[in-house]
């Protein structure tokens, strides 16, 4: 990448998995680490929820990081358009098991294997807003199975704004009543976007003055504080300035780089 030697960067600092010590800890990551670890110790379901590139995922790497290792057993399950037994075949296989035929072996496998765990077992369900609903009522059978032996089987349901009215109807009511912790997580704030950008130049190695601060303004306001669309934004505006032999991210330059996304 051109720009990353143009501004004496190691690193692409708007990377879209960054280094873990990279994320940002502010205030809607503080919020959502409390309520996640209290749910970890307590709970049984965590509902995490927030538009799409909003750093839900990024949220959930610290949560995972900062757990004690010799106490849970963490499966991270990234979801797409599955229906229930194909859910359960993937929990399984995440797991560590071969899938086997039939729901109720599948139901068989993912209990034996939680229940002989050594540590209590979170499911993070990530895309959750994808869920087949009729994986919810499987999902809330495990938990209440999972139960008669002790808590030892956990979930986390991330997604965005369909998953709560998916679980609002009527038939889910069981499930969202052992809802122990809801979080929603808001974008950055037009402070938060300037300390996210800042940081991010810093740990790539180049200075922190790199972006006027209103050019950071504006990438607040074109992103609507979604850290994805910054990281994007960002990138665009450092390759035209590469491109142009420019020392600084500037509002003008912000402003071209934008016209240019906005091309047919």
């Amino acid at each position: 990448m051109m720009f990353l030697s143009h501004f004496n960067m190691t690193q692409n600092p708007f990377t879209e998995r960054p280094p873990i010590e990279w994320l940002l800890k502010d205030e809607r990551t503080a919020q959502g680490l409390a309520r996640l670890e209290y749910f970890a110790q307590e709970g049984l379901v965590a509902l995490l929820l927030g538009q799409t590139g909003v750093g839900k995922s990024s949220l959930l790497r610290l949560f995972l990081h900062a757990l004690a290792k010799n106490r849970y057993d963490t499966r991270y399950v990234h979801l797409t358009h599955l229906n229930a037994r194909g859910l359960l075949r993937l929990i399984v296989s995440e797991l560590g098991e071969a899938p086997a035929c039939g729901k109720d072996r599948l139901f068989t496998q993912i209990l034996e294997r939680v229940r002989k765990a050594d540590a209590a077992t979170i499911l993070i369900l990530d895309e959750a807003h994808l869920i087949d609903p009729g994986a919810l009522t499987d999902l809330r059978l495990l938990l209440s199975s999972a139960l008669e032996t002790g808590p030892s089987l956990k979930i986390v349901l991330s997604g965005q704004e369909p998953l709560r009215d998916l679980l609002t109807r009527a038939s889910h009511a069981d499930l969202q009543n052992r809802i122990t912790v809801r979080y929603r997580l808001a974008p950055l704030t037009e402070e938060q976007t300037a300390t996210y950008i800042d940081a991010r130049v810093r740990q790539s190695g180049a200075t922190d003055k790199l972006f006027e601060p209103e050019a950071k303004t504006s990438i607040h306001e074109f992103a609507a504080g979604v850290p994805r669309l910054i990281n994007n934004i960002a990138t665009a505006c450092l390759i035209l300035a590469a491109t142009q032999n420019g020392k600084k991210i500037t509002e003008p330059l912000v402003n071209q780089t934008m016209a240019e996304f906005h091309l047919p």
